[in-house]
Order: structure tokens, then C-alpha cells, then sequence
């Protein structure tokens, strides 16, 4: 029946776990509505024989709907809409919630190619490596213009923004190669950004991570020479440590837990943090981006309104690699839940 439908309605290959809830929906919509296209059609048909003008002068017959008619084709298609809502409002929470295993990549649209960085290994142009069977979350950002991350084998779209972290996940079921696309205009080579997302299965992701590991100790120094670079072998949370010591971090926010001019970064990442105006929000990387780019938005409790804002400062690149660097220095892993007295991780020298 799959197989079917998909031949039926062009659609590609499906080649992750939310795929198949994409699709399934898909199916259900379409098969509904070209039944009610279907019997609307027919009635229509049937309506002009059996009310068609006979004689010149006959006058067109007034129908009256009966009540139990007219509640019959109010609540039926509502039935047909809400149950649409209810599958799909359950998928769209799914996968808008990472799963707490989930591998973290960050990924960086640029005009006209996308960049991709791992938090403990390197980084990749245009194509993606991943383990297949294993959850993945995307953190998405801009350098420059609107982009939108598509991959249409794993049925998952979302939008690249300059300034901010958007996020999706997905679980690739099979080994293999899939296209990227960009579906968000972007310019005049917005049909040629395209990308690959390459799923290894365990042994040849394990062969992959100890052949770019082994390039990462060899070019390590030369890779956090520079700032400016998009780390390619260098952890990126020893060049988020860097870059926070370039642009003077370290001159409001202490790394130990004590009070400063502004939150300590000890603990930050994963802690529901008080605004001024009374809004409790998580520090998440999208949070912690938009107070990098919009310090003024949302001003933490106790904290004056004093921090510049890094809005065309700092490249997406060294963006991610400061919250990776915060990330180090939590206190419990925020997707476990758990609590500890110190960090999980002892803070980068």
C-alpha cells in the first residue's frame, strides 16, 4: 500500500522515522479528500438529471435540508479537519522534541552552500555524515540571508535565520546518500545550494570518527590559530573558550559561579532563567545566540541592561562554538535532568 502511494504521488524514498509520519498523514488527506471530491462530483451529476427544468415554464424546485442533513455535512468534514489537526499537531510536538540522546550538529547556511560543524570532531561543506539508526538534532543558523534546510528523503524542512538557532531532528533509518535542498529563495544561486547527507551504518561511522579524530590531532594547533575559521578538526568548545577571550567575554561573566556584571556561565546552559518582566525561559542555544545578537530582549533578573550586542561581530561559526563552550561548563546535562554539585566537565585551560 506504501509503495503504492508513493508511486502514485511521486513522492521519494523514505529514509527516517518521521518520514513515515509524514507520509501516513499525507495518505490519509489525500485519500479523504479525493473520496469527498469524488462524491461531491457524483451528487453534482446526480443533482442535474434529478432537478433539470422538464417543461419551459416549470420553476426550479425548492429543496428544504432537514436539520439531521444540514448537522450531517456541518460535522462531518469538522470530524475529517480536527482529526487532521490532532495527527498533526502530535507529529509536529514529535519532532520538535529532540530526543535526550540525540548528537548534536550545528549547521550554518551561507550564499550559496551550507556548513556543517560537529561539537567534538570537525566539520563538513555541503555534505553531511551521520550514523544511521541514531538520533540527530540539526541547530540551524544564517550568516546571511533566510535559508531553509530540506532534506526530502528524511520529510524534514526547516529555516535557516541570521541571528538565531532554529532546530529539528531526525533519526535516518537506512544507510545511503540524500539530497539537501534550500527551499527559502536566497539569491541568484539559490537552486545550486544543494548538499548531501551521507548515513554511515556503525561500523563505518565508528571508521569515519576515528579517521577525523586522528586528522584533528595532527592539525590541532593550526586549526585554533585562527578565530576567524570555522573550527575544521579543533573541538569547537576550546574555539568558543578563544573567541569568548577575543571579544571580552570573561570581562561580565565569570566561569565559576560567582555574580558579575552580568549570569555566570557556570551552569548556564539548560537553566530556566528569570527575566525582568517575570517571563521564565530556558537557556537553551537559542537563548543564548539571541542574547549574543539582541542582549535587550529578554534581560535577566538582577542584571543591568548593559551588554552590547555581537550583530555582525561574531560569524555563525564563532556563535556556536560559545555556546559550546557554555555548554562545557553546566552543571547537570540538561537533557538527562540530573543534578549535580559541579560541572560535568572540567572547564577548558
Amino acid at each position: 500500500m506504501n509503495e503504492l502511494m508513493n508511486n502514485i504521488l511521486f513522492l521519494p524514498e523514505r529514509a527516517s522515522t518521521f518520514a513515515e509520519r509524514v507520509d501516513q498523514l499525507h495518505y490519509f488527506v489525500v485519500i479523504v479528500t479525493m473520496l469527498s471530491s469524488l462524491a461531491v462530483g457524483t451528487a453534482a451529476v446526480f443533482f442535474f438529471f434529478r432537478y433539470r427544468r422538464r417543461t419551459p415554464n416549470q420553476a426550479t424546485e425548492y429543496v428544504v435540508p432537514s436539520v439531521k442533513t444540514e448537522f450531517l455535512f456541518v460535522v462531518l468534514p469538522l470530524i475529517f479537519f480536527l482529526t487532521w489537526f490532532v495527527i498533526g499537531f502530535r507529529d509536529f510536538v514529535w519532532v520538535s522534541t529532540p530526543p535526550k540522546d540525540a548528537m548534536d550538529v550545528y549547521v550554518m547556511g551561507k550564499q550559496w552552500m551550507w556548513k556543517f560543524s560537529y561539537p567534538e570532531g570537525p566539520n563538513g561543506v555541503n555534505v553531511l555524515h551521520v550514523p544511521a539508526n541514531r538520533p540527530v538534532r540539526l541547530l540551524i543558523t544564517s550568516r546571511d540571508v533566510l535559508h531553509s534546510f530540506f532534506v526530502p528523503a528524511f520529510r524534514i524542512k526547516m529555516d535557516a535565520v541570521p541571528g538565531r538557532y532554529t532546530q529539528i531532528w531526525f533519526e535516518a533509518t537506512k544507510p545511503g546518500t540524500y539530497q539537501i535542498l534550500c527551499t527559502e529563495y536566497c539569491g541568484l544561486s539559490h537552486s545550486k545550494m544543494l548538499g548531501e547527507v551521507v548515513v554511515l551504518s556503525a561500523e563505518q561511522w565508528d571508521a569515519w570518527v576515528k579517521e577525523q579524530r586522528q586528522g584533528y590531532l595532527a592539525n590541532r594547533q593550526d586549526a585554533l590559530a585562527d578565530v576567524s575559521l570555522v573550527p575544521h578538526t579543533a573541538r569547537m568548545a576550546e574555539q568558543g573558550q578563544k573567541v569568548a577571550a577575543e571579544v571580552g567575554c570573561f570581562k561580565c561573566h565569570t566561569v565559576n559561579g560567582e555574580p558579575h556584571i552580568g549570569p555566570t556561565f557556570l551552569g548556564l546552559y539548560g537553566r530556566q532563567q528569570t527575566m525582568q518582566d517575570g517571563l521564565s525561559l530556558r537557556s537553551d542555544e537559542a537563548y543564548i545566540t539571541q542574547s549574543m545578537m539582541d542582549p535587550g530582549a529578554h534581560i535577566a533578573s538582577g542584571f543591568p541592561n548593559v551588554m552590547p550586542t555581537f550583530q555582525g561581530k561574531l560569524t555563525g561559526a564563532q556563535t556556536a562554538a560559545i555556546v559550546e563552550y557554555i555548554k562545557t561548563l553546566r552543571t547537570p546535562d540538561i537533557r538527562t535532568g540530573a543534578s549535580s554539585q559541579g560541572p560535568v566537565y572540567e572547564p577548558i585551560q
